[in-house]
């Protein structure tokens, strides 16, 4: 059993990280220069179908998940809390603010949406509760002897594709995003990382 204060940190440091991914998305949406890979998806599902695009977050969450089973990935509790809280603040910030409208506005929106992703992606992983339900689709697939590099590349580019030809806004911000994420990421995960014995 874990110490009660090493717990309450992770689930501190979970919730903090998957709020603070919520607000980087919607910090991009509302950028109007690119969204994240899939949440061309989710805009272009959204701007066809009667459903907002935190709903569409969630509803595509669940469908990942079900592509989880014949890959025998096992969700935690981060991977639930993933589903439920993305699309919900998401929606909330979408809902109070406003897009801006001069340029300097929305490349600040992009620049520091991407910085925060990359802290709530350290955040998150390093609290180790489990992944996002797409970055359990590619631990899955990697473990069944594919390169997660080109998994990943395959599934984004699809997804953005896909979503461009819905309508979601595919821009600089998508390429920016793309290139810069794993580098930032890098540098965060470690700092959070938790370590938890067998025990945990």
């Amino acid at each position: 059993m874990q110490p009660p204060r090493r717990l309450g940190r992770r689930l501190v440091q979970l919730y903090v990280g998957l709020v603070l991914y919520g607000v980087s998305m919607a910090m991009l949406v509302l950028s109007t220069l690119g969204n994240m890979p899939w949440d061309v998806l989710h805009q272009g599902l959204a701007r066809q179908l009667p459903l907002s695009i935190g709903a569409w977050v969630v509803i595509v969450s669940g469908v990942v998940l079900v592509l989880w089973i014949p890959l025998r990935v096992r969700p935690g509790l981060g991977t639930i809390s993933n589903v439920l809280i993305l699309g919900v603040v998401l929606d909330m910030i979408l809902d109070a603010v406003d897009a801006p409208g001069g340029l300097t506005a929305r490349v600040a929106l992009l620049v520091g949406g991407v910085a925060i992703n990359a802290l709530a992606t350290g955040l998150y992983i390093g609290a180790r509760f489990g992944p996002g339900p797409r970055d359990g689709l590619m631990i899955g697939i990697a473990e069944r002897g594919h390169s997660v590099r080109r998994a990943r590349t395959a599934v984004e580019v699809s997804v953005v594709a896909v979503g461009a030809l819905l309508g979601g806004t595919l821009g600089v911000g998508t390429l920016v995003y793309a290139l810069t994420i794993g580098p930032l990421a890098q540098v965060f995960i470690p700092i959070f990382h938790v370590e938890i014995g067998a025990e945990d």
